[in-house]
This record gives C-alpha cells, sequence and structure tokens, in this order.
C-alpha cells in the first residue's frame, strides 16, 4: 500500500503528534507499506537530511503560535508526487494548511481520505491571540467543516470519540490510540548502576521518593498543581519532582516554586534527548501528571513501556490504562494530589508479568499501525466500490491489490528488476518536482 501522511507537525518539533506520525510511519513501513510524510520545512530541519519519503513544503510560521507554520508553496508539487507514486490512501494529522492540502489532493486523484483528530483544542484557544479571536465553542463548527468530505475519523481515545460525536459528526469512527516503540522504553542495557548515577545527578537521596513530570510545559498541563500539592506531602514524605521540558509557562512555574519555598523539592532539569527519556522513566518511582487537556498522553504509555507505575487526572483513557494498582493510581481533581501520591508511596505494588506483557502489547506500535492498516484496507475498499458503481474505471487495480497484500508479497514483488527500475523512474522524477517547488527552507 502506498500512504500519503500530511501534517505541519513533524520532526524535529518535540509534540506528541509528532511521535504518532513518526512512529505510525516507521511501523506501516516495518510493515512493507510505502509512507510519504508531506509537511511543512521547518528552521531547525535541514532538508537535505531528511529521508527521501519526507516532503517538506515551504512555510512560514502562524503569528501568534511560531511553532506552527503555513504553507505558502508547494501545493502543486504536492499533488504531483502524490501522483508520480500512486498513492492508495491519504491520511491527514492536522487540520490546517498541509490538512486541507491533503483532502483536496484525495479528491483530485479519486482516492479515500482519513482523519486522525489528536487534539482537543478547547484547552488551546487561549495561545491565539490570547483567545480573544477563536473561543471554545468556535471550535466544533471549524472541526465540522473541515470533516466534510473525509471518509472516516480515527480518534486517539474515548474522550475524543465522545467529543467527536457532540459536534455532531456522523462520519465512521475508530478509537485507536497511539502506540510506541517498546524497545525505546524497555532498554534491558540500562542497569541499576546508570539509573543510580542520575538519581545522583539530580539530587536524589537513596530515602528519596522521585516524581517525574515529562511534558511541554504549558499552563493547560497544570504542572502547578503538582508542586502546590507537594507542600503537603513534603511534610509526611521525603519527595523530590523533577520537571522535565520547557514551555511558555516556564518562568511561572520557577517563580512558583520560590514563592512556595520549594527549591529543594523541585528539580527544573530542561530539555531532554529522546534517547534519554527511558533513564528519566526508569529512575522515577512514579510518573505523575495532573493535565486535563490530554486526548490520550504519550507519556503515560512511555512510563509503563519502562516499568514505572502513573500518577494522574481521572478519565476514560487512564481508566483504560491504568487496570491495576500495579500501574497507578488516578485523582479526580487537584484536590487528591497529596493523597494519592501518599498513598502510592505507602503500597507500591510490583508488575505481574503475565498481566504487562499483554499490556505491553496493547500499547505497542505494532499493534497501533496493524488497527490503522485495517481501516486503510476498509476504506480503499469502499471507494473502490464506489467508484465502480459509479462506472469509472479504477487504474492499476491488480497492482493495488498485490500492495495490499501481506508484507511478505509486497516485499517479494518489489525485488523485482522492473519494479527496480519502474520506481526508479518515479524517484527522478519526484526529484525534479521537489527543486522547483519543495523542500526549501
Amino acid at each position: 500500500m502506498r500512504i500519503g501522511l500530511f501534517t505541519e507537525t513533524y520532526l524535529p518539533q518535540v509534540s506528541g503528534v509528532a511521535t504518532s506520525i513518526e512512529t505510525l510511519a516507521n511501523q506501516l513501513t516495518k510493515m512493507g507499506h510505502n509512507v510519504f510524510i508531506f509537511t511543512t520545512t521547518d528552521p531547525h530541519a535541514n532538508p537535505d537530511d531528511d529521508p527521501e519519503n519526507v516532503i517538506r513544503l515551504r512555510s512560514i510560521p502562524l503569528i501568534s503560535l511560531a511553532e506552527r507554520r503555513f504553507v505558502i508553496k508547494g501545493v502543486f508539487a504536492a499533488y504531483q508526487i502524490a501522483r508520480t507514486y500512486e498513492l492508495d490512501i491519504i491520511h491527514t494529522q492536522t487540520e490546517f494548511g498541509v490538512g486541507v492540502l491533503g483532502k483536496l489532493v484525495a479528491r483530485q486523484l479519486k482516492i479515500p481520505v482519513i482523519h486522525t483528530l489528536h487534539t482537543k483544542y478547547e484547552d488551546y484557544v487561549h495561545y491565539i491571540a490570547k483567545g480573544k479571536i477563536l473561543r471554545p465553542g468556535m471550535i466544533k463548527y471549524i472541526i465540522r467543516t473541515y470533516l466534510h468530505g473525509v471518509d472516516g475519523i480515527i480518534v486517539p481515545s474515548k474522550i475524543v470519540f465522545d467529543i467527536v460525536n457532540k459536534y455532531g459528526i456522523t462520519l465512521e469512527k475508530r478509537i485507536i490510540p497511539t502506540g510506541i516503540e517498546l524497545n525505546k522504553f524497555l532498554r534491558p542495557e540500562i542497569s541499576r548502576k546508570d539509573v543510580a548515577q542520575l538519581r545522583k545527578e539530580l539530587g536524589i537521596q537513596d530515602k528519596d521518593i522521585m516524581l517525574l513530570s515529562l511534558s511541554r510545559i504549558g499552563e493547560e498541563k497544570n504542572i502547578q498543581a503538582v508542586i502546590k500539592s507537594l507542600v503537603a506531602v513534603r511534610e509526611k514524605a521525603p519527595v523530590k519532582l523533577i520537571i522535565v521540558g520547557s514551555g511558555p509557562y516556564l518562568e511561572n512555574l520557577q517563580k512558583l516554586v520560590a514563592k512556595l519555598e520549594l527549591t529543594d523539592s523541585v528539580t527544573f532539569a530542561g530539555l531532554v534527548d529522546n534517547e534519554q527519556t527511558a533513564y528519566y522513566y526508569k529512575a522515577a518511582d512514579f510518573f505523575i501528571s495532573a493535565s486535563t487537556s490530554e486526548t490520550q498522553g504519550l507519556t503515560y504509555i512511555e512510563s509503563l513501556a519502562s516499568g514505572t507505575p502513573i500518577l494522574a487526572t481521572n478519565n476514560s483513557y487512564l481508566q483504560s490504562l491504568v487496570t491495576c494498582p500495579a500501574f497507578g493510581r488516578l485523582f479526580d481533581n487537584d484536590d487528591q494530589i497529596a493523597d494519592t501520591i501518599l498513598k502510592a508511596i505507602e503500597t507500591i505494588d510490583d508488575f505481574d508479568q503475565t498481566v504487562y506483557d499483554t499490556k505491553l502489547y496493547e500499547i505497542s506500535a505494532e499493534n497501533f499501525a496493524k488497527q490503522v492498516y485495517e481501516f486503510y484496507l476498509d476504506k480503499i475498499i469502499s471507494n473502490d466500490q464506489k467508484l465502480l458503481e459509479q462506472g469509472e474505471s479504477i487504474p492499476r487495480r491488480t497492482a493495488r491489490i498485490v500492495r495490499q497484500a501481506p508484507a511478505k508479497t509486497v516485499k517479494s514483488v518489489s525485488r523485482t528488476p522492473k519494479k527496480v527500475a519502474y520506481f526508479a523512474k518515479k524517484t527522478m522524477k519526484h526529484a525534479k518536482i521537489l527543486r522547483k517547488y519543495g523542500k526549501m527552507k
């Protein structure tokens, strides 16, 4: 299968959406599919260093949200490249310019388009002109307008599923939580000595309980509630909170820590390289988050994969994830954070290996990509049937069926000399288009 992912948000941006897209692309590729990522240019990315399947379209930053960008050139290139590579399906990941472009390309190519709604935008409108232009009540109309013409929706949790239903959207929906590449967090090569060394560097004593917060530091993440709870907790238990990340609310948190005289109990560790996050998860006794804006939260499953239990705000997604005390505890509101921390410290449970192995598969990238692929296949078959009923020919139908076969079949076909020559020709055409329109800083 030949898949086009369209998104404004992609590496080297650091976000759950960017990670989700990278995970999906990598896993689908491992399954034998061809994945092409259409995204924006980025001042921190050198297009020459990108893999061949990443197509960057010229863009400028949004005024109110500089880390998000708007495509200004390369629309024609995106269509030409998508046609050149004979995409079978387009999967949009954002609701802005590149997402709209993906819908337009799909319509021209007469292929299905599905969309993943990653974000609960009601919690982020304050970032745009301080909430004076866009109101929470306007979100449903924007999303409904965007989804017009889409063939299906993926939502990462029941939280988003219920939100979309409240919007009055009747398209087919599937709940498919983003998975993670387990090997990045299981990391058996990380020894107890490595963990002890990191704790020492962070100022964690042997008797201390280490709480880890790892996220973008924004007001909506509610890290301030965790900090406030430490005033009561540290009177009964030796706790240290390590805050990993950066963001617009960092200075506010630093001032709060100083005001509450918690400088001995809270450490701001700054940004940590992705390869190092597993060390922090494993060094922690608990991962903690009081955020109410998460639609799923990759950090939760990263923590579990690292073997560290979760303390977090109760919601339907986390109820399906934290299914036993060994996996963590949930609190209903900010007032319960301190008591939840203390109860967790009193009874730290060991993971049951059988239950844990089952949970690991549930949160794996393999399971995630498998479910997404099945949705793709259903939509391609439905679209082909619709085109047949309309009396339209379906070009390369046999080739499509081959590409939709199991990965082993795809692999054997792609190795034939004829296939190699065919794709070499396509790659040359792709390169010419990019030189004119895409991959520009």
